[in-house]
């Protein structure tokens, strides 16, 4: 499941999941909130929190994701990824070589510093 974190300044959408993501959790939550954000913004910070309740991927989720940042590659000024899952924290340190904005990865003990980094 995904929830849309409120309060985040102007340029920053930011999502916390919890349970298994799905590819309707993308559809009907990311997506939208990430094309709204595009639509008034050149560039835009991306907060993904996966904290102690998150639990995976669907397979269609991991597209969805794959699709959304491929059709923005150059509008991602930052992206803080806040999680203590091993592979994730991996696979972002290995995807962020082709993402030509700033990527950072935090542990869930870090949040408010992701999110300070972002509206900075």
């Amino acid at each position: 499941m995904i929830e849309q974190i409120p309060g985040l300044p102007g340029n920053v959408v930011g999502f916390r999941a919890t349970g298994t993501v799905t590819a309707a959790d993308y559809e009907s939550v990311i997506m939208p909130a990430v094309e709204a954000l595009f639509a008034r913004e050149k560039s835009v910070r991306f907060l993904y929190h996966l904290g102690p309740e998150f639990a995976g991927f669907e397979a269609g989720a991991v597209w969805d994701d794959a699709k959304l940042g491929l059709k923005h590659l150059s509008g991602w000024d930052r992206v803080a990824v806040v999680t203590d899952v091993d592979w994730v924290r991996h696979a972002m340190r290995l995807f962020a070589v082709v993402i030509p904005g700033h990527v950072r990865v935090y542990s869930n003990a870090e949040y408010f510093d992701a999110e300070k980094w972002l509206a900075g």
